[in-house]
This record gives C-alpha cells, sequence and structure tokens, in this order.
C-alpha cells in the first residue's frame, strides 16, 4: 500500500509539473508574439529547466510503477495492467491522475509545436531583415588544388552603395 500512495503522489507531482510546463509555454508565446526579445533567452532557459524537471519527476513516477507492477503480480508495468489490480477504491484516482497527466501532455506538446514555430518565423524574418541590409556573402570558390580561395572583402564604397 505504500507503493501505491508514493505512486499517486508521484503522478500528483508529474502533474504539477505538466501544469507549470503550460504556463512557462504560455509565457513564452506571449514574449514571442509581443516581440520582447529581451526576456526570450531567459524564457527559454526557464523552459528547459522545466522539462529537466519533468524528466526527473517522470524518471521517479516510472519506477514506483514498476515497483506497484512488481508488488502486485502484473506481467507488464503498463497502466491498463496495473490499474485494474489495484483495490477497486484507488482505481478511479489512478485512472483520473493518468488521464489527466496524459491530456495535459498532449497539451504541452502541441504548445511546444507552436512556440517552435513561432520562434522559427521569428528567426526567419529577422535573417531576411539582415539579408536586405547587407549583399549576399561570396561563394565560397576551390582553386586547382583544392583549397579554398579566400574572398574579397567589400570595399567600404560598396557597402555604402549598398545602403544608398
Amino acid at each position: 500500500m505504500d507503493t501505491l500512495k508514493r505512486l499517486i503522489n508521484l503522478l500528483r507531482e508529474e502533474l504539477k509539473h505538466y501544469g507549470e510546463m503550460l504556463a512557462r509555454l504560455d509565457h513564452q508565446q506571449d514574449l514571442v508574439i509581443h516581440r520582447a526579445s529581451e526576456d526570450l533567452l531567459a524564457s527559454v532557459s526557464s523552459v528547459q529547466a522545466q522539462a529537466a524537471a519533468i524528466q526527473q519527476a517522470r524518471a521517479l513516477r516510472e519506477q514506483a510503477q514498476l515497483e506497484l507492477a512488481d508488488e502486485l503480480g502484473s506481467p507488464e508495468p503498463t497502466f491498463s495492467n496495473v490499474i485494474p489490480r489495484l483495490p477497486a477504491d484507488y482505481q478511479p484516482l489512478v485512472s483520473a491522475l493518468v488521464d489527466e497527466n496524459n491530456e495535459l501532455l498532449i497539451r504541452v506538446q502541441q504548445r511546444a509545436r507552436q512556440n517552435h514555430l513561432l520562434l522559427t518565423r521569428s528567426v526567419e524574418s529577422m535573417q531576411r531583415l539582415i539579408n536586405t541590409l547587407l549583399p549576399a556573402p561570396p561563394t565560397v570558390v576551390y582553386n586547382g588544388g583544392g583549397h579554398r580561395s579566400a574572398p574579397a572583402l567589400p570595399s567600404r564604397a560598396a557597402l555604402l552603395e549598398v545602403v544608398g
């Protein structure tokens, strides 16, 4: 019974971490939308730290799940095999916690994909801006000996012509 209670607590802890990740991803999305680039780097670090916390919580929960499956004589440590072997009054609770964790994980994955897309578009937009401000870099050419020839840098006058 101690292992079951530990598993329930770890499922709740994992759920809490997914909720925190969703909040951090929402905050990050707001920063991208409002172009708050100065806070975005801190946001990325915060999301990465939360991802590490999730991994740790998941590892602890998986270990407790394995131990409980072993105690219950379950052939596999999956929740679909473990839950029916639990005392009847614990089955709805564990089932609900598992379902909530899965639903929140799906939302976190969706939000992470959205943020990735937003960040990618922002970087592409900045790259286009840089490309309009600076001339295209010279193409690298190899000489007959297989060495790269050093491209000539544009003259200061050429840069001024590009600027206007």
